[in-house]
Formats: C-alpha cells, structure tokens, sequence
C-alpha cells in the first residue's frame, strides 16, 4: 500500500537538479503565495488519496486500536516499500519546498518529516483494522525513509544513492485474488511477488577522477517470490516455497541526464523513482540466471 500512496501524492516539480542548495542570499524571502498554494495541494491530493485508499484496502468495519508485530510478514519486502516510499515523499516534498524559496534547513527538514507524516495515518489506520493492526516496523521503515535522504544531502550535499521501484505482474495473484489483487491495479498494489526494489549508484558519484559516465549506474535489487501469505509457513502450507531474490543490474540516473529543457528535467526527476528495465543477474536459492530484459 506505501507504493500507492507515494504515486498518489506524487506532486508535479520543476526540480532544477536533484541537489539542494541554498541560493546564495540567505535574506530572500520565502514565496509565500506558492508555499499557501503548495500545502493546499498537497492536503487535497493527500486527502483524496487517503480516502481512496481507505476504501479500496479496508473491507471491514475499523474496531479497537491494536499494536500487530508483522516484522515476519511478506519475507519484510513491504517493510522495503515503507523505506522507498518515505523516501521518495522527502525527495520531491523537498524539491518542492525549494522551489518556494525555503533554506536549505528547512527544506531538508520539511522534507524529512513529510515523509513520515504523509504514512503516519496510514498507519493509524491499520491499528483500527481487524486485518491489520498497528505497525512498530512500517513506522521504523517510514522514519529510515527519510532518514536516508536527509542523511545523504547533510553528508555529501546530493544524492549519490537513489531507491528505484519496478514491478511485474505474476500468476501467483490469480490464486489468491483476495489478497494479491483482483484487477491489475491492485495487484501491482498488493502482489507483492511483482515488486522489485533497488538501490542504484554511479562509481562517479564517490570518483570524480573516473571517466564512469555520470548518468550509468549499478543496481542491486531485492524481491521475494510465492508468498501467497503473508505468513511463509501459511504459503508453504498452501503448497508453494517461498524465498527471496537479489538482482544485479544497471540503471540510469536520469538527473545526471543534461538538458536545458525544465519539462524535460522535470520528468527526469520524477522518473527517477522507476528503475529502467534493463539485463539483470538473479540470484536466489533455485540458482544464478540472466534476465535479458527486467523490469
């Protein structure tokens, strides 16, 4: 569900890189009038999100709060999805705020913390559900998110590490539409077997010195596969075999990608959140394969 919640909220930036910087004039002030019309559409499209969300996860009546430890669950790929998810809503929160005029602190901060506070009723409502139940685990997801993006630009001023989402639909929903999606859209909310997350870097970012192009990068991934329960021992009960899967690919930095076009890198920014299919190595217990083309 983070995924969905971050696409949802996804606002459109005119980012002019991924760095954040100040401008240079720390007596500027702040546009007031884009920052009042910033938080209105970020409340309306969260809102909006939120309730659609709740209408299409939450098939039960929400009873009594309740704390559920599902640190076990799903082989923790969902907890990766809190983490890239968190992440993401910092990064363009922040691209955001900085086109208001903000200081560098405040951008970082409002950021970090929207990260967290755009998934926090989210969690609350879980508590309330009879399905669910409250999250120790999603929320120290949800606060790593943000951590990493904070952490990067105060270390090193940008962002050398970039969290990718992928996905692809598999057979496994059809067997338990209930719980991994019904209809397309769903299932890429809820199969977890078709999530893909990443880690992508360019060697350029930590060589200066090195012809590495800028824009190529490494990718390592992660993925789990016939988990049709969120339990393993429940799916190896139902008769499938559960495990976990790495990937070793390459990626493109689409920041790194120069134009002079603010449309163009504007949908570069925002791209930048989806790896791009390309061969990958995958590695897991059955053995070591080539995947010509994933996604």
């Amino acid at each position: 569900m983070s995924v969905m919640l971050f696409i949802l909220v996804l606002p459109i930036v005119n980012a002019q890189a991924e760095k954040v910087h100040d401008e240079g004039d720390s007596t500027k002030r702040p546009n007031y009038v884009l920052l009042r019309a910033i938080f209105a559409g970020q409340s309306a499209v969260y809102a909006g999100s939120i309730y659609g969300l709740s209408k299409s996860w939450y098939k039960d009546p929400l009873t009594k709060f309740r704390i559920q430890d599902d640190s076990r669950d799903w082989l923790q790929i969902d907890k990766v999805g809190h983490f890239y998810t968190s992440y993401q809503i910092a990064r363009h929160t922040a691209a955001l705020y900085q086109k208001a005029g903000l200081s560098k602190k405040q951008i970082l901060i409002y950021g970090a913390i929207s990260g967290v506070l755009f998934q926090t009723p989210i969690e609350i409502l879980d508590g309330f559900s009879p399905e669910y139940g409250f999250s120790p685990g999603d929320m120290v997801a949800n606060v790593f998110g943000s951590v990493v993006y904070l952490g990067q630009i105060a270390l090193w001023d940008e962002i050398r590490i970039q969290p990718k989402f992928s996905f692809q639909y598999t057979s496994l929903a059809a067997m338990r539409p209930e719980l991994l999606g019904s209809t397309y859209s769903q299932r890429w909310l809820k199969d977890y077997n078709g999530q893909t997350y990443w880690l992508s870097f360019s060697p350029r970012s930590f060589g200066a010195n090195t012809s590495w192009p800028a824009w190529l990068c490494f990718s390592v991934g992660y993925g789990i596969n016939n988990m049709v329960s969120a339990q393993k021992n429940r799916s190896q009960q139902l008769g499938f075999d559960p495990y976990r899967q790495y990937y070793v690919s390459m990626d493109i930095d689409l920041t790194k990608i120069k134009t002079r076009s603010k449309i163009l890198r504007t949908l570069c920014f925002m791209a930048n959140s989806v790896k791009i299919p390309s061969p990958s190595l995958q590695m897991d217990k059955t053995g070591v394969r080539l995947k010509p083309l994933f996604f």
